[in-house]
């Protein structure tokens, strides 16, 4: 990832405007920045959430609090907590997040 033309700046995440985004089950809050041609999201899943697709875009992800869980396309699945990240990149291997009691992460993409 190149960084380029960013100057230095700060964001207060509740002063930006919260877009919903439903799942197959469950709801997920965005509030998203964009910096040149990277996106930068802090993401809130309400509890029961699933992703109503597999995804294919490639991702930093910080989980902030509750727990995530992520399947990959080939049925391994990965426990994120506070202070565990992952890491995929563009079209690697199709992912999908669920959550049973909620979660919030800081996504770089």
């Amino acid at each position: 990832m190149q960084m380029a033309d960013i100057a230095f700046g700060t964001t207060d995440w509740d002063s930006i405007e919260r877009t919903e985004h439903k799942g197959q089950t469950g709801v997920a809050f965005w509030r998203t920045q964009n910096f040149g041609g990277i996106r930068v999201r802090m993401v809130e899943y309400s509890p029961g959430y699933l992703a109503d697709h597999w995804c294919t875009k490639g991702h930093i992800l910080l989980c902030l609090g509750g727990e995530l869980q992520t399947e990959l396309g080939d049925g391994r699945k990965f426990i994120l907590k506070p202070g565990v990240s992952y890491q995929v990149a563009d079209n690697a291997e199709p992912h999908r997040s669920f959550t049973a009691i909620g979660a919030k992460l800081f996504i770089v993409d």
